[in-house]
């Protein structure tokens, strides 16, 4: 096993090392977000203003399920981490193997439950009349996804809990081009409105999962198991239920929040909904440096909890929220002046009035990512360090955030509340993070006897 294919986090320059593993998954994060922003560009200059607040409406309910296979994907692989840097290959194999099997159990329930559920779902929602059907057309389709993002999700975490956060971010490159390429296809060839560029993702994400598994079986001799180590272990389930469901809850919880904002934006009509759609689409790309500070706080806290060097993981929470810092100051500068201009992508200029809402929106978000920074950083670290309990509270502080500005504001109000919905959410997160990663730390301390 080549240096080049795994990388030890428990020495070294703390800065060297964030940078080093958060720059690579930056860029697969970045081109995440580029070809879900490019299906949205697609529908909307294709397909018109309607179509693009179909697909839009699905974001807070395709957030708190999809959330939750990612967040349960990423949990699993925590207990990964902590037994590499602890050097115990053995029970590495074993949680790999258990993580599995739990994997396939979620998927399989997951996706006959929201299949059954999903025009339920919308019209719970109150999805308007005009946009329904389309949203149901998108939505439908990704959920019958759902196997293939857990089976990307938890092999791109095992990688990453294994040091290598460049490999995944390959075959992520590649599914990009070929999602862009799908989607043109499936709208302009086969002619299936909003449905194609949602199989273009399903598609575009099983390759990148098979990708990432041959890579795996080829490259990653340390993972090759005996058939003793195959077999399902109720104690490890038990620690990986323990890491990895209190991981999808947090962000299930967090899109509860979500979903009854959406709700209240969707009795302020389609344009409403286009503008907050399109607005959380650029966001969520200009938010993947702190997607990637928060995965590499995940696998170094949990690399340096398993060396027992809790320092380093101080070191490395402080460092990681300087960087993100420096960056939040950047974006908002850019989205204060340019958010116009990237509205302009979405739609037609003579959108005038949608085109402001746009702009008011990012202007609002880019506001407040220096909470954000560390929402993303303490979060991950505490999650990496074992204590994944404190995400669901955490959780619980955004969806009460969001929830008021949805129950209460917009109604009263109207759009304006709504571009404040995360930034209040974040603010109420780190309220309860910051005090609460100084307490995880303190028990790592009593239990190792420093």
């Amino acid at each position: 096993m080549s240096k080049s294919q795994v990388k030890d986090l428990t020495t070294g320059a703390p800065l060297k090392l964030i940078l080093g593993f958060a720059v690579p998954m930056l860029l697969g994060f970045l081109f995440q977000q580029f070809y879900n922003m490019v299906d949205t560009i697609i529908v909307g200059q294709c397909l018109g203003v309607t179509a693009l607040a179909a697909v839009g409406s699905t974001g807070s309910i395709n957030f708190m399920i999809n959330g939750f296979c990612i967040g349960v994907s990423n949990g699993f692989a925590i207990p990964v981490a902590q037994k590499f840097g602890a050097g115990d290959h053995k029970g590495m194999r074993k949680f790999v193997a258990n993580a599995a099997w739990l994997a396939a159990a979620f998927s399989a329930v997951m996706t006959v439950v929201v299949g059954i559920l999903c025009m339920d779902i919308l019209k719970w929602m109150n999805t308007p009349a005009d946009i329904i059907d389309g949203a149901y057309d998108y939505i439908f389709v990704i959920f019958l996804g759902i196997p293939v993002t857990y089976l990307y999700n938890l092999l791109a975490g095992i990688i990453r809990s294994l040091g290598d956060s460049k490999t995944p971010v390959y075959f992520l490159l590649l599914s990009s081009v070929l999602n862009i390429g799908l989607d043109f296809f499936t709208i302009l060839v086969m002619g299936m409105g909003v449905g194609g560029p949602a199989l273009a993702t399903v598609v575009s994400q099983g390759i990148s999962a098979i990708l990432c598994l041959a890579y795996m079986i080829k490259h990653f001799p340390i993972l090759k198991m005996t058939p003793d180590e195959k077999k399902p272990d109720g104690d490890m389930i038990k620690v990986l239920c323990t890491m990895g469901i209190p991981m999808g809850l947090q962000y299930s919880i967090t899109a509860i929040g979500s979903v009854v904002l959406q709700t209240a934006v969707n009795s302020l009509g389609s344009l409403a909904v286009a503008a907050v759609s399109t607005g959380s689409k650029v966001s969520m790309f200009f938010c993947s440096p702190f997607d990637a500070l928060g995965g590499t706080m995940a696998t170094y806290a949990g690399q340096n909890v398993g060396a027992r060097k809790l320092d380093r993981v101080k070191q490395g929470v402080w460092t990681a929220n300087i960087i993100g810092f420096i960056y939040s100051i950047a974006a908002f500068a850019f989205l204060y002046f340019f958010g116009k201009y990237i509205a302009l992508l979405f739609m037609d200029e003579g959108e005038t009035e949608l085109i402001g809402q746009v702009a008011l929106f990012l202007k609002v978000n880019s506001m407040f990512y220096i909470p954000l920074t560390m929402v993303n950083v303490v979060r991950f670290a505490i999650q990496g360090l074992g204590y994944s309990t404190f995400a669901i509270l955490a959780g619980v502080c955004e969806m009460a955030a969001r929830a008021f500005v949805g129950f209460v504001l917009v109604p009263a109000f109207g759009f304006l509340p709504a571009c404040f919905a995360s930034p209040l959410a974040w603010i109420c997160a780190d309220l309860f993070l910051l005090p609460a990663f100084s307490h995880c730390i303190k028990k790592l301390k009593i239990m190792f006897g420093e």
